[in-house]
C-alpha cells in the first residue's frame, strides 16, 4: 500500500514539475518585454489629466456627475478625440478626473476653444471646491 502511495505522488510530482518545467521554458523562449506597436502619429497625442473637486455642501454633485456625463459626451463627438473618460473618487463621491486623449495639439487647442467645453466650464464653475487642476502629458518614449 505504501508502494502505491509513493508512485501515485510522484506521478502527481512529476506530472506539476513537468508542466512547470514546460512553462519555464515558454517564458524564456519569449521576449522579455512585450511592447505594443504604436500606431502612426500616436507620438502626437496629447494625454490630459483634469481633476474636478465639487464643493461637497449644496447638492452640487448630482448636477456636477450630469455636466461632466454631458460634457464627455460632447468631447467624444470632436474629430480629435481618441479618449474621453471620467472617473469617481472611490472614497470621495464630488472629485472626479477627467482623462482625455487627443490625437494632435491642434486637436485639443480646437477642443479648449469649442463651444460646448467653454459651457461646461462657465456651469460648473459655481460648483467647484478648488480651481481645475488640468495637465498635459505626452506618452513615455
Amino acid at each position: 500500500m505504501r508502494k502505491a502511495v509513493r508512485l501515485k505522488i510522484w506521478r502527481q510530482t512529476g506530472l506539476a514539475a513537468f508542466f512547470l518545467g514546460l512553462s519555464l521554458t515558454l517564458m524564456l523562449l519569449l521576449p522579455v518585454a512585450v511592447t505594443q506597436a504604436q500606431e502612426p502619429g500616436s507620438a502626437d497625442r496629447i494625454y490630459v489629466v483634469c481633476h474636478v473637486d465639487i464643493a461637497p455642501n449644496g447638492g452640487g454633485v448630482a448636477v456636477a456627475n450630469k455636466l461632466l456625463q454631458q460634457y464627455i459626451a460632447d468631447s467624444r463627438k470632436e474629430p480629435g478625440a481618441v479618449r474621453i473618460e471620467a472617473y469617481v473618487q472611490a472614497d470621495r463621491a464630488n472629485h472626479f478626473s477627467l482623462v482625455e486623449v487627443w490625437r494632435d495639439r491642434a486637436a485639443f487647442d480646437a477642443h479648449e476653444s469649442a463651444a460646448h467645453t467653454k459651457q461646461f466650464r462657465n456651469d460648473i464653475q459655481p460648483m467647484l471646491g478648488s480651481p481645475f487642476d488640468q495637465r498635459l502629458h505626452h506618452l513615455l518614449p
